[in-house]
This record gives C-alpha cells, sequence and structure tokens, in this order.
C-alpha cells in the first residue's frame, strides 16, 4: 500500500452543496472526483472523516474560493486539525481557450492547483474582527441610505421650486422649516411626510450604529492600533475602525510597499522589450480601505499644524507614535503642495498621498504590541 503525505482536496462551495474533488500527492497523480455532498457542517464533518479513514497517514489539505458563502467552512476544517486555504478567484489562473466551467471541473482545478503551489491564499480574519467588519460596514450602509433618502427629498423640492433660505442644511431650525411645508397637492404632501419620516428614522438608526461601533471597538483586540493610528492627521475613529477591520493584522505585511500593492494604491505596468508604460494605480485589494485613506488624504492639503483635535487624540500615545505622524505630516503637507505645483490632477496626488498614508499605519501598527492569537486560527500557508 503506498503512503502518502499530502491529499490535497477541491472544494467548489455553493449554498445548498459543495462539489468535491482530490488529488495524491505522487507523481503523475490523476485527480479524482469524489462527488457532491450538502453544505451542513455534519456532511463536512463526515467528508473529512472519510478521507482520514482512507489516508491515516496523511495530512489533509483543503482549499476553497472565498465567496458570498463566508469563513464558516475554514473555520470549521482547521478545528478539526486540517489544513484550509481560501483563494482569491481573481487569483486562479484560467486558460484563455477553456471555455468550458462546471463544478466538477472547478473542484478538480482547484485540488490540481493547490498541488502545483499556484495559488495564493487570501487571509481570514478571527470571527471577532470579521464581526467588528460587519459592523463598520452596517454603519457605512446606514449613511449612503441616508444620503439617499435626503437627495430623494431635496428632489422633490426642487421640482416643486422650493428654496431653504437658510444656511446649514439638515439642522434642527432646516429639519423644523421642512416639517410647515405644504405642497400643492395632498400626495405630493403624503411624499413629504413619508420621506420626513424615513430621514428620521434613518438618523436614529445612524446614531444607534454609531453608539455600538464606538463600544464594540474599545473592548476589540485591535483598539490600540485602531487609537495609535488617529494620530495621523485624516485619521479619526470611522476611517481608523474601518481600516484595521477591513486589513486586519498588518504585521502579515513585512514592507509597507506590500501593503500599497495589497490595497491597489501602485500604478499599473506593461512593460516589454525596451519600451516601459506605467498606467493608473491597479485597484486591487480591499476597495474600502482604499476610499477610507482617499478621505483622509484630503486633509494634507494645508499646512502642517497640530490642531486640538488632533493633540486631544495623540494624549496618551507612545512618544514613538507620535513621533512618526508628525513626520508623516510634514512629509505628506510638503508633497501635496509640491505635486499641486507641478501642475498633477487632483485625484492623482490624492491618491499619492494616501499610498504613502498606509506606509505610515503600517509604521504605527509596528509599535503597538497585540496580544496573541491561538496559533491554529491563523492563517495557514501553501507547503512548500
Amino acid at each position: 500500500m503506498i503512503e502518502h503525505s499530502i491529499i490535497f482536496i477541491g472544494l467548489d462551495t455553493h449554498k445548498e452543496f459543495i462539489e468535491v474533488a482530490y488529488i495524491e500527492d505522487q507523481r503523475g497523480a490523476t485527480p479524482i472526483h469524489f462527488g457532491r455532498i450538502s453544505s451542513a457542517k455534519i456532511s463536512i464533518k463526515k467528508l473529512a472523516r472519510q478521507f482520514q479513514s482512507k489516508y491515516p497517514s496523511a495530512t489533509l489539505h483543503f482549499v476553497y474560493e472565498a465567496g458570498p458563502c463566508g469563513y464558516w467552512i475554514y473555520r470549521l476544517l482547521t478545528s478539526l486539525g486540517n489544513c484550509c486555504y481560501v483563494v482569491a478567484p481573481s487569483l486562479i489562473p484560467k486558460k484563455p481557450g477553456d471555455k468550458v466551467k462546471t463544478d466538477k471541473r472547478d473542484a478538480i482545478k482547484l485540488a490540481k492547483l493547490l498541488k502545483s503551489e499556484d495559488l495564493t491564499p487570501i487571509y481570514v480574519p478571527e470571527p471577532e474582527d470579521e464581526a467588528v467588519r460587519d459592523l463598520s460596514r452596517a454603519r457605512e450602509t446606514a449613511m449612503k441610505d441616508l444620503k439617499e433618502a435626503k437627495y430623494q427629498l431635496k428632489a422633490l423640492l426642487l421640482r416643486n421650486n422650493i428654496h431653504y433660505e437658510g444656511t446649514a442644511n439638515w439642522s434642527l431650525k432646516h429639519l423644523r422649516w421642512l416639517t410647515e411645508l405644504v405642497l400643492p397637492h395632498p400626495a405630493q404632501q403624503i411624499v413629504l411626510q413619508e420621506a420626513l419620516q424615513t430621514i428620521t428614522e434613518r438618523i436614529a438608526r445612524l446614531e444607534r450604529l454609531d453608539n455600538e461601533l464606538s463600544h464594540h471597538v474599545k473592548n476589540w483586540r485591535y483598539y490600540p492600533v485602531v487609537k495609535a493610528i488617529q494620530a495621523l492627521r485624516g485619521v479619526r475613529m470611522l476611517v481608523a475602525t474601518g481600516v484595521i477591520a477591513e486589513l486586519g493584522d498588518l504585521n502579515r505585511f513585512d514592507h509597507p510597499r506590500k501593503l500599497m500593492a495589497y490595497l491597489g494604491l501602485v500604478p499599473s505596468e506593461h512593460s516589454s522589450g525596451g519600451k516601459r508604460h506605467v498606467g493608473a494605480i491597479t485597484k486591487c485589494g480591499n476597495g474600502r480601505a482604499r476610499r477610507l485613506l482617499v478621505e483622509g488624504a484630503h486633509s494634507y492639503r494645508y499646512p502642517a499644524n497640530i490642531s486640538t483635535d488632533l493633540q486631544i487624540r495623540q494624549e496618551g500615545l507612545p512618544k514613538e507614535v507620535v513621533d512618526i505622524a508628525w513626520r508623516a505630516q510634514l512629509r505628506l503637507c510638503k508633497r501635496y503642495q509640491k505635486l499641486i505645483k507641478k501642475g498633477k490632477h487632483y485625484n492623482l496626488v490624492v491618491t499619492a498621498i494616501a499610498r504613502e498614508m498606509i506606509a505610515y499605519i503600517w509604521a504605527i501598527s509596528k509599535e503597538i504590541v497585540l496580544p496573541r492569537v491561538d496559533p491554529k486560527l491563523r492563517l495557514a500557508r501553501v507547503p512548500a
């Protein structure tokens, strides 16, 4: 009987079922289609036991694509003592001439690529980190919904040639003015009242999520990093929480350039022969974290200065963190003005500032000591 050290198992996951294929580690082995199983936890546990009984001396390496099903399969398989990898669909090699796609072929393809080490596993957040990320995203969704409701109400008023004479929109005075409006037709009055009620409900929803986010972030293991990076200009509570919730542990990047590339903030390149062409940024990776950094980069258009609000955020932080934040402000404010004077487009300048901001955030995170995590839950690496 041939003894195997590793069995590579590809999972093509779906809501109701999972297609399974595997390949042995010996040279010239042919991938085998195992079949289709239910996506219930008990079925996955049974699948792992079947492979363990068939290959008692081998280590099981599972792989599946990241998608809407989440990371619970990864956590379940790793809790059983197996290796599991989650890969990004955009990084899976694909032949240009391969025009046939089925669940069976996808599972076989994942198993073969895992064996040949052609897959790049992604970072899997801890359950607590994913929960804070969901809360941060829910707060952002609530803000978008509130803005959409306000736009709809302002469009209604514009169609009826009704203009507010005050200066501050959506203040208490403005809201009182809206409640006193009388539109020409009773049907339009109903639309106005429904819009006002929707805005009131969404304001209350946003306040609830703000309070919950502030409460849970202070009990989060990454809160020291969230608090420390607020020493930077343009990085307040919401931006800091959003960036760290999306990126997780920044110490997994051994150089800030890798973090820049992960966020898609580096320029694309298409060079061949003696010609070198550098284009726009790649926009790969996490788009939400990239957008939050660009929002914070706008504040560097002003001269370097420690405002009262920034000084309050820096109180109680280590001197090394405050020094990094000041060096960042001196460099980025100067670089912003230099690029503007060169005639660079405003969006290009802000993107360049955001790219360097993440490098300073990485440097600050290196100064913060975090509690250790259970090694069993860390991201597994592809075997060499």
